[in-house]
Order: structure tokens, then sequence, then C-alpha cells
């Protein structure tokens, strides 16, 4: 039954539009009712409360979670904690099977407790685009797309029945089929909104988009003036089920933009120099807002690129409010004229809109930003945040080489410098492979491929070179993901696809690709140079994710960089090279070519986005997108309320979280005696906890798919896999570039059983310590858990037996998927790690939680070393907000919510 909503405050009212009138919650009236300052709030926090506004039941928002709202103060200091009930929740398929995956066991575990399995459904409109599961395969041939499509949909048959089957089994639910493009260039160019309406008593409610998504780059929708940021699929659950996610109010920083970007200098390049600012900043956890004069001269594209990377510069979002742009890009891309004017009129009239000349909201922190400043660089060769001038690459490149391992991270023993290998190919072709080598030259990823200006770019840069007679060396795995279906068009439109084919820039598929690790193979020729040499070579992608291990198993340098400049280092074959200084080659008359003299001017590329862009190309490729793949189409399923769970898959299995609840929480006792089974250091990312690439043939997950008759090459990747937790649990921390403190000399899935001394996998590992009936915990440094909105990082540790984790820091994702697992985050004290405490990760740790615990207090925990002594050391405990104790003691959020649906029922 639904719950009346109040209206304490006043607040309704109704606005007049082109298309009839709406029902609106006004803000104004707050600061009418002297509740709070609004018009000096961030207008992200403005959004924030219009939602807490029109929600307010007395029960899940209370009109005093509307007042904090209204009343909040930029200066640090500790804050309540808030509902947010978004409009709607965004999924890709890697991370959307899991969670429907989720939602079907709770169906199943309804029906053994005695309810209504009917009742497990969104509450709340759910998007799921189905864009993860497309690999590099073939690459460099016209036929590639077809090709790697037909593979995609023979080695994901069984996810695509269990997808379609929820399609029709889940109420609010749309799934977006395979090769529409990637989920956030979807949601940019059609899913979103803006502005809202649905009918409520009678009369339709406008009011603002906003989404938490799966994905941790769902912020890019930021850029549209959409609030929205990523969480794991466990809130992202709750969400749908009508849940408020809790968050600390965050403190907003604003930047400050003047200017404008540089001849030469690309949204690429302004996003690399914003993550590294942001960085050294300190903006985890926290909203970014922009604002000043510079915005203006940002198009709507170049504000998705930016606000896409918010990951990478560690705040929850990076926040452009909706201003003149955002109509002229609705318009721009077939939003229909009450939809643009709805806008418009409703953002205007709720102090949502950003006008020329307007004040600076009062933020925690101001943050400048000088376009004119922007220049070519790239990302690397492990972090999004290690930004280097283009002419800077070079040395770099050859200091980082050479500097002691633990610096330069690329594992390569210094008198292995000079090794070159020769690459023989099946026709007898021969290729000298060197350090420093490209082998990987991708255009992927939500964060370039949805730009125009930077895809028209690397087009007009591919045709410059072709005509002065340049090619790419064989050994380089080029390939072109577009974004959408809409990104094909206007190449084709502007004459610039052709180039690209020539130079091995054909389209392998619509997803995302390389990025995520789907990268495929490299030659087997090129392959084969890289192991026997132990060389390093390099990737280079228009992506915003470099980790370790994440591009390719063989590249150990992976760089980010805009789509002219992947063209630019495809032609190079090298990163061992000044592109500012270097010819990229010789023409037809042996005269060098450098870079400048093809890279396409300012004036050439919005010549060629005004004559290639138009609204109607959008209405083609988005008007019955639902429908339009046709071998999704042909896919049967089973018309029924419950999944039928089928032993037999290794692609969907009915995970264990729910299938032993009880209708009891389970409460939170003190975790005794447990032992490290890992001791990390700092930066380690969610595809270090739970990679999404490849899966190793002698890693514990290849030998139990072979051991179940799955032949190698049809092992698909981890990610393809996140709906079974035999196959996820065994990959939990297999990541081969995975460095523990606990098996030192090894490098991957590896650690010491204690006290025993024997180096095993950690998956045998933790078996033998839950025979054993011994807890464990991980020991890590700083940003633990960082990069993207991964659940099984935090399911994998959990089915391993993990208890607690004891971080310098948590990113703010994985804290929060921690806590949802059931995982106890606990944070050292200031200035401690656990080199400083003397642990050698040999001790024991006894955690003293249970039900007295309060958010963010400080525990005392035992540790007792080898000999039997005892000491203490205090930690902060990271449930943030009375509903992380809530979740932690019911286990997780999945049964908190569960048995909360099941007693309202009663």
């Amino acid at each position: 039954m639904a719950v009346r909503k109040l209206n304490t405050f006043g607040a309704r009212g109704t606005l007049k539009t082109a298309s009839g009138d709406y029902l609106i919650y006004r803000l104004e009236r707050l600061e009418k009712e002297s509740v709070g300052r609004i018009s000096s709030l961030p207008l992200s926090i403005r959004i924030l409360l219009e939602a807490a506004l029109r929600h307010e039941d007395g029960k899940l928002v209370t009109s005093g979670d509307v007042g904090n709202l209204a009343k909040y103060n930029p200066s640090p200091r500790p804050r309540p904690d808030t509902p947010f009930l978004p409009a709607r929740v965004l999924l890709q398929d890697f991370t959307g099977v899991p969670s429907l995956v989720d939602m079907a066991a709770m169906r199943s575990a309804t029906a053994r407790l005695g309810g209504d399995p009917g009742t497990v459904n969104p509450k709340v409109r759910a998007d799921l685009v189905i864009d993860h599961s497309i690999q590099v395969d073939h690459f460099a041939s016209l036929d590639a797309l077809a090709l790697n499509t037909e593979i995609e949909f023979e080695r994901n048959r069984e996810r695509y029945e269990f997808l379609k089957w929820g399609r029709q089994a889940f109420e609010k639910l749309r799934v977006v089929p395979p090769a529409s493009g990637i989920v956030h260039q979807v949601n940019l160019e059609h899913l979103a909104g803006v502005v809202l309406s649905e009918d409520e008593g009678g009369a339709r409610t406008a009011y603002p988009d906003s989404l938490v998504g799966t994905d941790s780059h769902t912020t890019m929708i930021n850029g549209l003036g959409v609030l929205g940021w990523g969480v794991g699929g466990i809130e992202a659950e709750a969400a749908m089920l009508g849940q408020p996610l809790y968050m600390l109010l965050p403190d907003v920083v604003g930047v400050h933009v003047d200017g404008r970007l540089p001849e030469g200098a690309t949204a690429t390049d302004l996003v690399l120099t914003v993550t590294r600012l942001l960085r050294e900043t300190g903006v985890v956890g926290k909203f970014v807002e922009f604002c000043g004069p510079g915005v203006a001269s940002l198009s709507l594209p170049d504000r998705a690129t930016v606000a896409n990377m918010s990951p990478e510069y560690g705040a929850t979002m990076g926040f452009f409010p909706v201003d003149d742009e955002t109509l002229r890009y609705l318009a721009g891309t077939g939003r229909p004229p009450e939809v643009v004017d709805l806008v418009e009129r409703y953002t205007k009239e709720q102090g949502l809109f950003l006008e020329s000349g307007a004040g600076i909201p009062e933020f925690s922190n101001l943050v400048h930003l000088d376009l004119g400043t922007i220049s070519a660089g790239l990302a690397g060769p492990k972090r999004p945040q290690d930004r280097k001038d283009l002419g800077e690459m070079k040395q770099a490149w050859q200091v980082g080489l050479s500097a002691p391992l633990e610096e330069q991270g690329f594992a390569l023993p210094a008198d292995a410098l000079p090794k070159q290998r020769q690459v023989t190919w099946e026709d007898g072709e021969q290729s000298r492979l060197g350090h420093g080598a490209v082998v990987i030259a991708a255009i992927t990823s939500c964060t370039n491929t949805s730009n125009p200006s930077v895809m028209l770019a690397a087009g007009l840069l591919a045709r410059n070179a072709v005509k002065r007679g340049l090619g790419v060396e064989r050994y380089v795995k080029t390939s072109l993901a577009p974004g959408s279906l809409v990104v094909t068009e206007y190449l084709n439109n502007a004459g610039l696809t052709p180039y690209l084919d020539t130079l091995g820039f054909q389209t392998v598929g619509y997803g995302c690709t390389t990025c995520i690790g789907n990268s495929g193979p490299l030659p087997a020729p090129v392959a084969a140079a890289v192991e026997e040499g132990d060389l390093v070579v390099a990737s280079v992608l228009s992506g915003n994710r470099n980790f370790e291990g994440r591009i390719n198993p063989l590249t150990r340098a992976n760089y980010l960089a805009s789509p002219p400049l992947v063209v630019a280092y495809a032609l190079a074959g090298t990163i061992d090279i000044d592109l500012t200084r270097d010819p990229l080659g010789t023409d037809a008359a042996g005269e060098p070519v450098f870079l400048k003299e093809i890279w396409p001017s300012g004036t050439e590329i919005a010549a060629a986005m005004a004559n290639a862009l138009n609204p109607e190309m959008f209405h083609r490729v988005y008007d019955g997108i639902d429908d339009s793949n046709e071998q999704w189409n042909q896919i049967p399923i089973a018309a029924e309320p419950l999944y039928q769970w089928n032993d037999d898959s290794d692609y969907i299995h009915e995970p264990p979280f729910l299938s032993e609840m009880g209708l009891e929480p389970p409460g939170a006792g003190p975790i005794v005696d447990a032992r490290p089974l890992l001791w990390l250091g700092d930066s380690v990312t969610t595809d270090h906890i739970s990679p999404a690439g490849a899966i190793a043939p002698e890693s514990p997950a290849g030998l139990y798919l072979q051991s179940r008759g799955v032949l190698p090459r049809d092992f698909n990747s981890y990610g393809s896999r996140r709906g079974n937790d035999r196959v996820m649990t065994r990959g939990t921390f297999a990541n081969i570039r995975l460095r523990n403190r606990l098996a030192p000399g090894t490098e991957g899935g590896f650690t010491t059983i204690l006290p025993d001394g024997d180096v095993v996998p950690i998956f045998d590992a933790a078996e033998i310590y839950k025979e054993r009936g011994i807890p464990t915990v991980v020991l890590a440094g700083r940003d633990y858990g960082m990069g993207s909105s991964r659940d099984w990082a935090a399911k994998g540790p959990l089915l391993l037996g993990v208890k607690a984790v004891f971080a310098v820091s948590f990113e703010r994702i994985h804290r929060s998927n921690l806590v949802g697992m059931g995982i106890l985050p606990l944070q050292f004290r200031e200035g401690e790690d656990p080199g400083s405490l003397g642990l050698t990760g040999r001790e024991t740790f006894t955690i003293p939680s249970g039900d007295h615990l309060r958010p963010g207090q400080e525990l005392a925990v035992t540790v007792t070393d080898g000999d039997g002594e005892a000491r203490s050391i205090h930690v902060l405990c990271r449930l943030d907000a009375p509903i992380d104790i809530d979740y932690y003691r019911h286990g997780g959020i999945l049964q908190a919510v569960l048995r909360g649906m099941l007693a309202a029922t009663d």
C-alpha cells in the first residue's frame, strides 16, 4: 500500500507549460517559510532537496530530512544523513545480470518463506542496456562487426535468455538489446529526460530526472544536468525496490571555469587535466559542481566527457547545471519540443537553471580552472590521474622503464631493458617488437565515443594521414567501438569512415570493449613475442580506466588518450616517441610527416560537425530500438514469475546469500581470532579484487570450468559470468597483477596459509580457513576499492569467508558495497597503517563488533602475534549511518529489504 505524501511546507503548486499544467513542489516556498536559504544552495543540493520535499511522507522521508537539506551548510562539520529516492535506476549487463539474479533469488526466497514472489518487483523505472558483452576477437576487417556480434550471441546465449526472461517477469524493467550502444551514451542521447512527469492523485507531477546506476560512469549524465551517480549493485537493487539510499550530506566542491579550450586541445585533454587537478584537491566522496563563465563555452558532449570520469577524480559526481546549451542538445538529439519546453520552464521556475552571470553558490571549496591552459596529453601507465603533456611522454616512458620495480609498476627486471623480438606472421612477413610497442590502439569507451568533436577529429586525422601515405604497423591491434549507432551515421555523413577503415579502425562492435577488458586476445605471433621477450608493451585507448591487468594481460603499460591521439600512436607504433618533435613516419616521397601537419584544425572539426549531425538521425536510431535486434527477438523465453534455476548452467546460478535466510536477523557478534587472507598496498582497485577480463586456464575459476567440461576457448570473461557465484568466488583476487605481501615474490592470486606457511591460490586458502572454522580479514592501504562499482568485489570476499577489511581509506562505492554484503569496513586512524602499527600479517585479530555498534565509532581491536602476545590497535568503524548498522546486523542489504517486505505483508 502506497504511503500518503505529506505537504508540511505547503510547497505544492502549478506550473503552466505549452503541453498543459503540471503539479510541482516549489523550492522557493522553503525560503519564504524561512526553512533555509535555498537561493544560495549549490544546484545539485537543490535537486536532492526537491526529491525529499516531493517524497515527504513522515516515514521514508520526514520533514526533518527536508529541513536538514534546506539548511545545508557548506562548512566542514558533522552532517546528518539524508534519504534519497531516485526517479530511476540504470543498469548495464555486466552489473545488471547479478542484480537481476539477486532479484530472482529474492523471489525464490520469498516463495520459500511463504510470501508472494510477485511482490518482488522494481518500484521505480529500471533501464538495462546490454553493452558490456561484445569482445574484440576480430578487428581490422570490414566483417569484424558481424563476426564479433555472432560470437557475442554464441557466448552469451544463457545470459541473454535470462535477461529476456527478466524483461517479461519484472514490472518497470526495460531492456535495450545488444548492439545498440554504450549504456551511458544511450542514456545521454535517449533515455534521460532531464525533467520527468508522472500521475499523482489525478494530476501530472513534474520533477527533476535523477538516477543511480550499477556502473560507476553513470555520472556521465551529470553533463546533461541530471543528478546521478554509480552505486553498488546491491544498493541499486534496494533503490529499485523503493528503498531510500541513505547518504551523509556531502561537501560540494565548486569548479569555477574560465576561458576557452585553445586550438589543438580536446575534451579528453580537458578531462585528464581535471582528473589530476581534483585528485590533488581531494574530492573523494564529494559532489563537484561546475560554474563560471567558461562553462558556457563547453559543448554538452564536452561536459558529459568531464562528468563521465568523476570516479577517476574520486567524486561522487561532477555536475553541470541545466542551461541554454542543455536545451540546444535536447533539441539536437531529437527530443520533442514539448519536452524541451517543460525542461526550460521547470528548471527556471525552480531555480535549477544556470543563468548567464549567475552568482556563485556557497560551496565547501572553490577550485579554479582556466580552459586556456589545457594542452594535449595522455594519462598512464596505470592510473587515470597520472597525466603527462604530450611532449613529456617519451622521457617519462624512458625514465619509468628504467626506474625501480616498486616505482614504475611494470614488473620488469632492470637487466631486461634492451630486449627485442621478431614477430613472424603466418604469411612469412616479419615485424620487430620491442619495449614500448603499441600493440593495442582502441577508440573505445563511453568517455569519448559519445563526443562528436573528438570522434570526427580522429576521422579527420585518419583522412589526413592516409592522404600522406601513412599506415599502421601490423602488430598494432586497432579497433573502433562507437558509443551508439549515431556515431556511425555521422562518420559516414562526414565521409571519414573509409579513412578509418584504411588504418584498421573498422567498427568492431557497439558497446564497451577495450576499456572494460574486452580487448580480446593479441594476435598469436605478437603474444608469443611479448611473452618470450618479457616485453613491456603498451595500449593506447580513448577510455577512462587503465588499471593494472584490466586492458589486456600482456599490456603492462596502458595510456588514456583522445581518439585522434589513439590514431596518432597507432601510426607511430610506439610509446617511445615525442610526437611534438619526432615524425610519425614518411610519405611516398620519403619526406617526414609530423603530427602537427596532419592534426585537424578547430575550424575543420566544427565544419564537419555542422554538416554531419542532425536530429533526424537520432530518430532513425532510437525509434523502436527495444526490438531492433533480430537475434535478440528470436530468443525464446518461458513466461513464468519464478526463474527456473538450472544447476547445469555455468552462467546463471542461484546465489547462496538468501538460500538459508530466516525471518529474524542474525545480529552482529564479535569476530574472533581472524587471520589475514591478504595484505595489499595502496590503490587496490575493484579490478584487482574481482577482475572482469580473461579467465586464465590454470586459475581456480579456469580449472573449475574445465572440470565442468568448458574448454578454455569458451571461457568468455569474468564479467560475463557474474551471474554464477561458483565462478566468481574462485575469481576473487585473481587479477594477474595483484601483489599480496603475504606471498612475497608472487604476482597474481596467491597467499600464504598461516601458521602453516604454504603458498597456495587464494581460493584454496579460503577453503582451508573455512574448513578450520577460522574467519579471515583483509589488510589494505589507501583508496581500497577504487574503480568500477563492482558488487562482486564485495560478494566474492564474503563468499571467501572475509568478515572485515582494514584499510587506510576506502573508495566511496566499495565501502557501501562491503556494508551491503555484511562485511565490516574498518579504517586505520589518521597517520596509521599496517606498517606503522608493526603488523606482520601473521597475527590474529579479534574485533569487538556487536549490537553496541554506532556510526563512525572507534573500536579497540585485539591483535595477537604468533607467540601469544596480545595488544590493542584502534580503528574507525566505517558504518557511517544508522542504516549501515541496520544492514550489517541483517547480514546485508538484501536480507534487510526482504525481511522488511515480508513483514509489511504479514
